[in-house]
C-alpha cells in the first residue's frame, strides 16, 4: 500500500494558490483514477483507492502547511507503513517554475510543511515530488506562495502538475528510479531552443 500526501492550505482562499500546488496535483490523481477524497480521517481528506493495482491512500492534511507532518504521521502509523511507502507531493521556491524535482529522500530544505513531516515520522527516507515555483521576486515571500497565479505561470504549473500526476503513477508501477530518471527535468537552456 501507498500514502500520497499533497502539501497544502485547507479553505477556499488558499485553493489556487502556488502553495497548494500538492494538493492540485491530488485533487488531479483522484479525477484520473476516480477516486473521491472525500473522508475526514486522520486530521486529512483522504480517499481510498488503486494505482497501478496497488491499495493507495490519497491524502490532503487539513491542518494548514505547518503542521502537515501530524496528518501524514497519523495515517502512516495506523497503517504500520514503511517511510518507503510514502510519496510526498508539494511545491517548491528553490526551484524554477514549472520544474520537477524527484528525489528518493532527503532533507526537508526551506519548506516548513516537510520540515514538519520530517520532523513528525522521524524520518527523510520517503520518496518525494517537488514542483518548482521559484520566485524571482525578492519581496514577501509568504505573499508569493499564498498568492494566485500569473496568466503566464498558469500552462507551465498545469504540464508541471499534469508530469507529477504521472511520475506518482510511475513510483508506485516501476520504482522511483524510473521515475526520476522519466520525469525529473533539467533547467533549459538557450541551446535547447536552437
Amino acid at each position: 500500500m501507498y500514502v500520497i500526501a499533497g502539501l497544502g492550505n485547507p479553505g477556499k482562499k488558499y485553493e489556487n494558490t502556488r502553495h497548494n500546488m500538492g494538493f492540485i496535483a491530488i485533487d488531479q490523481l483522484a479525477e484520473k483514477h476516480n477516486i473521491k477524497v472525500d473522508k475526514l480521517k486522520f486530521k486529512a481528506l483522504v480517499g481510498e483507492g488503486r494505482i497501478a493495482g496497488q491499495k493507495v491512500l490519497l491524502v490532503k492534511p487539513q491542518t494548514y502547511m505547518n503542521l502537515s507532518g501530524e496528518s501524514i504521521r497519523e495515517v502512516m502509523n495506523f497503517y504500520k507503513l514503511e517511510p518507503e511507502n510514502l510519496i510526498v507531493i508539494y511545491d517548491d521556491i528553490d526551484i524554477e517554475a514549472g520544474t520537477l524535482r524527484i528525489r528518493k529522500f532527503g532533507s526537508a530544505g526551506t519548506h516548513n510543511g516537510m520540515k514538519s513531516v520530517v520532523y513528525q515520522l522521524q524520518s527523510d527516507r520517503f520518496p518525494r515530488i517537488r514542483l518548482g515555483i521559484g520566485s524571482q521576486k525578492k519581496g514577501d515571500l509568504v505573499n508569493f506562495v499564498i498568492g494566485g497565479f500569473s496568466k503566464e505561470e498558469v500552462p507551465v504549473l498545469e504540464e508541471a502538475v499534469q508530469h507529477a500526476v504521472l511520475a506518482a503513477e510511475c513510483i508506485i508501477e516501476d520504482g522511483i528510479d524510473k521515475a526520476m530518471n522519466q520525469y525529473n527535468t533539467k533547467k533549459r537552456s538557450k541551446k535547447d531552443d536552437e
